[in-house]
């Protein structure tokens, strides 16, 4: 492994400090699509040397701020994926959440929401997000969970459109609530991309996290070594990849939950905004509510009946409860304006928090269902 040879020691590696925030308020999720040299583009985005912005990032990574570098998917449209919320007895709500998120691959976001007790589904607890990929049953993947963790029903809830999808926790910090676009929020779709062998086994290198030592120029020259392709072929895929809109954005995710070493924290409170709109409004109402610039997840979705028919959801986070409410009377005034009638609207507050990449390979998927019995022929 090279090295640009630089030291993290007594770098500051607080989100506050001001050429931190400076770094990760382009790093979280300004880099677009696949990017050959992401670290000179964070360099050039925030007018500081390449070198300052690897020292940083490599620091923050080191103490934990940054969770992780990596290139992201648009995993939407490589293997289906859903939202799922589980009705678990609380004295197994702990251990279910703790299997989710270290023996399920294909758990992404593992959360503990609460509610007021009158609200429909409010008895829905842990909620996941779930890719399985498109050879294999998201439902039989869903029922042999809850044999797992004891949950005895659970709701899935796969997303139709996407609207807003971008993390961007610092830059959000000050945004006053209704600071919204002039455009309303892209419509992005959710079809499955078929891949090659050879687009797998690029997208596989691609997608891993980067180590504290790859923080560095030319990230992906070893990627390609690992990939089994020449240089060359690695971008050439990559670009293709990036064509076909399978590639998310190159990020730094925050541990935006927990307090990091000195009891700093990113975001305090993470509100799962619902809203039951008149059939037919969803990509209205969802393209409007996507404006919002609060927002870090805006997606059409069908609660069912648990969730009293809510529609379109949306995700913000913040360090103020109160300022959180604030931003979601502001999108519910906004729809108003719109002439977009609001038929049910409610906040899931999460709790208890972990985020790990959703594993979407279907190899991967078939070697992890031999191994704990899961017969993925009976799907079939």
């Amino acid at each position: 492994m090279t090295s640009v040879g630089l030291s993290s020691a007594a770098v500051p590696t607080e989100v506050s400090d001001p050429i931190n925030a400076r770094i990760l308020a382009v790093s979280e999720d300004r880099l677009p699509g696949f990017v050959e040299e992401p670290f000179a583009e964070i360099a050039a985005a925030t007018e500081l040397p390449e070198t300052m912005v690897i020292e940083r990032l490599r620091a923050m990574l080191e103490a934990g701020v940054i969770r992780r570098i990596r290139q992201t998917l648009m995993a939407t449209n490589l293997a289906p994926g859903a939202l799922v919320a589980w009705r678990v007895p609380n004295e197994n709500l702990d251990a279910a959440f703790d299997y989710m998120f270290r023996e399920d691959p294909f758990s992404g976001h593992v959360v503990i929401r609460s509610t007021d007790a009158a609200t429909p589904g409010s008895v829905y607890r842990l909620w996941t997000t779930i890719k399985v990929p498109s050879a294999f049953s998201m439902q039989q993947h869903c029922e042999f969970l809850a044999d797992k963790v004891g949950a005895d029903a659970f709701r899935v809830m796969p997303a139709k459109n996407l609207f807003t999808l971008g993390v961007g926790h610092v830059r959000r910090r000050g945004l006053e609530p209704g600071s919204r676009s002039d455009q309303p929020g892209r419509v992005i779709d959710t079809n499955i991309v078929e891949l090659s062998v050879l687009e797998w086994r690029v997208l596989t290198a691609l997608k891993r996290e980067l180590a504290v030592d790859e923080v560095q120029p030319h990230p992906w020259r070893e990627r390609a070594q690992d990939a089994s392709v020449s240089y060359d072929e690695f971008i050439r895929v990559a670009r293709s990849l990036h064509d076909r809109q399978v590639i998310g954005r190159f990020s730094t995710f925050l541990e935006h939950v927990k307090p990091s070493a000195t009891g700093e924290r990113v975001t305090r409170y993470n509100g799962l905004f619902h809203w039951r709109v008149p059939p037919g409004r969803e990509i209205d109402a969802g393209r409007e509510i996507g404006r919002h610039h609060i927002l870090t997840h805006a997606y059409w979705r069908e609660g069912g009946p648990e969730f009293s028919n809510v529609n379109v959801m949306a995700v913000a986070h913040g360090t103020d409860k109160a300022l959180v409410l604030e931003h979601k009377a502001a999108i519910d005034r906004h729809l108003a304006e719109a002439n977009i009638p609001v038929l049910y609207t409610n906040v899931f507050w999460g709790g208890r928090s972990e985020i790990k990449p959703s594993e979407i390979s279907p190899v991967i998927y078939a070697d992890w269902a031999r191994k704990v019995g899961l017969d993925t022929q009976a799907s079939a």
